[in-house]
């Protein structure tokens, strides 16, 4: 059984393996496209059946995860991107075979983001689970760091395929700290009635809206960097600030988690409105509006899927994957429809359009996340169970 420590170092390793290809991708796409042939749409449409299959596979993922546990799924996850990627790297020689290769990554990303949930609430105690969550999900930003840092250092040095290759590496490497043995626990299923299930569908809408025009924001910044004039390297280190912007403030965001009684669905409307606000200056031009908004979006707007992660695991302790895998439903469903949107308004009317759209539903996200922030307070109240998410 690992200890804390282990557990939360697996954690990340997992889960930075399992999203690393798709946001290499979108780091990657002015070389990629220059020899596939694809323009925004084309990058948008790859993005978004990504995660439409991550929408499709959550719950019955969520299922297997309960059920057989965090160490062989975690595994299984790793194994696949590593596999997924040489055969990226090594086959990808048009747009059609891109496409079906990254799809292939989409359930290893479902299983890796959901066994490290079930190993942060079985093996983190509850005084640092949120610290946990929050360092878990700074594995995104390590991935969009990690892909921003691959335009200068390999993609424009010996080829955007060697980016793929070393990622591959990376991923085995993770295999070796993916958990070890059984989970050591007896399913406790909570009635029906006890479930925040309409709450939770509400909240997971809510993020479904943030998450698409944050994973937007992640897979089109370099792209559209470009497109104002900026150099690709100089575009793709923007990301990576921005990335590091991103992992700071979910640690920050978890450790504050762990010191706080409850609200911590209101911070995470918070968040998303102020993020709206990096998301307008994205669309203005020049490099201060540039750097100030990749800062806000980054640091604000996509700040908050740890601590919504913790909320919903502290309302469902006896099925923590199952629980977060409603969320899940509704952040792959936003990674589905906000890139294939974002990319077909940049290709047909502007980036900075886009940018405003994107706005426009964070904002929106924000608004709902009250709602089910509301919703939850009720049912709490309904089961006589304090409400503290």
């Amino acid at each position: 059984m690992p200890g804390p420590v282990r557990a939360a170092v697996g954690a990340v390793t997992t889960t930075t393996a399992s999203v690393l290809p798709v946001f290499l991708t979108g780091a990657l796409t002015v070389q990629i496209s220059a020899e596939l042939g694809f323009d925004p749409a084309g990058l948008g449409l790859v993005v978004a059946l990504y995660f439409g299959i991550s929408a499709f596979a959550s719950l019955p993922c969520g299922w297997l995860v309960e059920r057989y546990g965090s160490s062989p799924t975690s595994r299984i996850a790793v194994i696949g991107v590593a596999c997924a990627m040489t055969a990226i790297a090594a086959f990808a020689r048009s747009y059609p075979t891109l496409v079906a290769l990254l799809l292939c990554c989409a359930w290893c990303n479902v299983l890796g983001q959901l066994s490290s949930n079930l190993t942060l609430a079985r093996y983190v105690p509850a005084t640092r689970l949120g610290l946990s969550f929050g360092i878990k999900q700074a594995a995104i930003p390590i991935a969009t760091l990690l892909s921003g840092a691959a335009v200068p250092a390999i993609a424009l040095t010996i080829g955007w395929r060697w980016a793929y290759l070393i990622g591959t590496g990376l991923a085995l490497g993770a295999l070796l700290l993916t958990p070890r043995g059984v989970d050591g626990r007896e399913r406790n299923s909570a009635a029906a009635g006890e479930r925040a299930t309409g709450a939770l569908s509400v909240i997971g809408l809510a993020a479904g809206l943030g998450a698409g025009a944050a994973t937007a924001l992640g897979i089109f910044l370099v792209a559209a960097a470009v497109d104002r004039g900026i150099d690709a390297g100089l575009a793709g280190l923007t990301l990576t600030m921005g990335s590091v912007v991103g992992l700071s403030l979910r640690l920050v965001n978890g450790w504050l988690a762990d010191r706080r009684s409850g609200g911590h669905i209101a911070v995470v409307a918070g968040s998303l409105m102020l993020g709206a606000a990096g998301l307008v200056l994205l669309a203005v031009p020049g490099a201060f509006a540039l750097v100030l908004g990749t800062v806000l979006a980054f640091g604000l707007g996509w700040s908050w899927p740890g601590l919504l992660q913790f909320a919903v695991v502290r309302l469902h302790p006896e099925a923590p994957a199952a629980a977060t895998s409603i969320v899940q439903v509704g952040v792959y469903g936003g990674g589905f429809v906000g890139p294939i949107a974002f990319g077909f308004i940049a290709a047909h009317a502007s980036f900075p359009v886009a940018w405003l759209t994107g706005a426009g539903s964070m904002l929106a996200s924000g608004v709902l996340m009250v709602v089910g922030r509301r919703m939850l307070i009720a049912h709490g109240t309904a089961v006589a169970q304090p409400a503290t998410s």
